[in-house]
């Protein structure tokens, strides 16, 4: 078998392996049947998504140091063995506190796929290339989300809730199968030694700060418990960066963040994610509440923001190779940010044909700012820490997300009742309308000044670097 068929079928079993990732889109579908079938309450649900991004973004980047000393392709291969082993523990779970523990598992085995995902895919091309295998990552994690709600929707009507599990185990052992053809690149023998108390550390902060975010708006405006875990979360971070700046191989260096343009570029990261759930959270509720689609046509129209993001990816990249990544990511920026403005005029109705262009933007930006970011932070770090790169991006993502959770449900939740009280007839639905505008509008607009902040140092945009 020739080089070029080997990356082909490498590119395919990476592509598989990753997908499983976004794919799990299509839990959220199965929600209803698994309340129902397992007799809890309807904010019981929540912990199924907690166990899981908890997990998974709290070991990303730990696991992408692994990868970096231990060799990616092994460590990707244990965590496609891992979630394949999860789905069918969460397939069958006879009890909810024994899928929520399949769940766990499903993210340790997550956290080890993504942590090398992106570091086996630059693998795959030349360095100067970087730029497209990136394009191609993006691709793939959008495609995942455009898939995820129709088909999850598909299996449960056909096959109850157990199927959003089923059918992701067998693209699990399909990738690592494929992976045996994908050539292993020669590591240099090193000394370094995996810092376990250190990825601990990180580990605790991180699953600290999205549990204390989640308590905060479960506690009933109690502040002791989410003040508590912030707390915990504060020492370990602390601890955590004290410690990497004295060990000799740790596991990301505290000196990358005193480059302030290194640091507003991850920053950006997490805001342009945190603010951008607002599509995923608040729109599928629009669609059948205001405009009383049926779900699958609903789904449908959702996917039109991640098909964005899937355009986005191969296009940003091939922009990258003439213009420079950090324009782009403004670009992209921007992009979401006027996107959500237009969302304000949802106070009306839209038609298909006015609806259809703002969701694709949205989904578009997201994605240039993605390729754009990954490119300049694969570039900025050493060739050795790809794994920790690409781990850095993706954990960023994860906890802009799990905070836009929160945050835009607690604006959505105040603007929603004020709407209700102030709006005279209609009650509910004029509550609707006033939360759903009035947070598309603090999120777009608080994006927006938040990039025009950035204009403070022109150069984080502006000026030419070499990635």
């Amino acid at each position: 078998m020739n080089n070029g068929a080997r990356k082909t079928i490498g590119l395919a079993a990476i592509a598989l392996g990753t997908m499983i990732g976004p794919l799990d889109s299509a839990v959220n579908i199965a929600f209803p049947r698994i309340t129902q079938d397992f007799g809890i309450p309807i904010d019981a649900i929540q912990w199924v998504v907690v166990c899981y991004v908890l997990t998974h973004s709290s070991l990303m980047l730990a696991f992408g140091k692994l990868g970096d000393l231990m060799g990616h392709k092994r460590v990707f291969r244990l965590g496609l063995i891992l979630c394949a082993i999860a789905f069918i523990l969460c397939a069958t779970a006879q009890s909810f506190s024994w899928l929520l523990f399949a769940r766990v598992g499903q993210g340790l085995g997550m956290a080890l796929v993504i942590g090398c995902a992106p570091a086996l895919v630059t693998a795959l091309y030349p360095e100067h290339q970087r730029a497209r295998a990136l394009g191609v990552y993006t691709m793939i994690f959008g495609l995942g989300a455009v898939i995820g709600p129709s088909l999850g929707g598909f299996l449960v009507q056909e096959w109850g809730w157990q199927a959003v599990f089923w059918f992701r185990a067998p693209l699990a052992l399909a990738a690592f199968g494929l992976l045996f053809l994908l050539p292993t690149p020669p590591r240099t023998p090193s000394s370094a030694r995996f810092d376990l108390i250190g990825a601990a550390l990180f580990a605790i902060g991180l699953a600290a700060l999205l549990l204390a975010i989640n308590s905060s708006q479960q506690s009933n405006g109690g502040w002791l418990l989410p003040a508590a875990i912030a707390g915990t979360s504060l020492l370990a971070f602390i601890s955590f960066f004290i410690r990497e700046a004295r060990y000799s191989d740790p596991i990301i260096r505290p000196s990358l963040f005193r480059n302030i343009d290194f640091t507003i570029l991850n920053l950006t990261n997490l805001i342009l994610n945190l603010v951008g759930f607002s599509v995923m959270l608040l729109v599928p509720y629009y669609l059948v509440r205001i405009l009383h689609l049926p779900p699958t046509t609903g789904g449908v129209i959702l996917a039109i923001a991640p098909l964005g993001v899937v355009l986005a990816g191969p296009l940003g990249a091939r922009l990258i190779e003439r213009f420079p990544a950090n324009r782009l990511a403004l670009i992209g920026g921007v992009t979401v940010g006027l996107a959500m403005l237009s969302f304000t005029a949802w106070r009306d109705p839209p038609s298909l044909f006015f609806a259809a262009p703002i969701l694709f933007a949205h989904g578009f930006g997201l994605g240039l700012y993605q390729v754009a970011y990954m490119h300049i932070v694969t570039g900025t770090m050493a060739r050795t820490d790809r794994g920790v790169a690409g781990s850095l991006a993706m954990v960023t993502r994860s906890t802009g997300v799990v905070m836009g959770a929160t945050i835009l449900s607690s604006i959505f939740a105040h603007a929603s009742m004020s709407g209700a009280t102030d709006g005279g007839g209609g009650g509910d639905q004029v509550g609707f309308i006033n939360g759903f505008v009035l947070t598309f509008q603090y999120g777009g607009g608080g994006l927006l000044i938040y990039l025009c902040a950035t204009m403070l140092r022109p150069r984080i945009w502006f000026q030419r670097s070499e990635t």
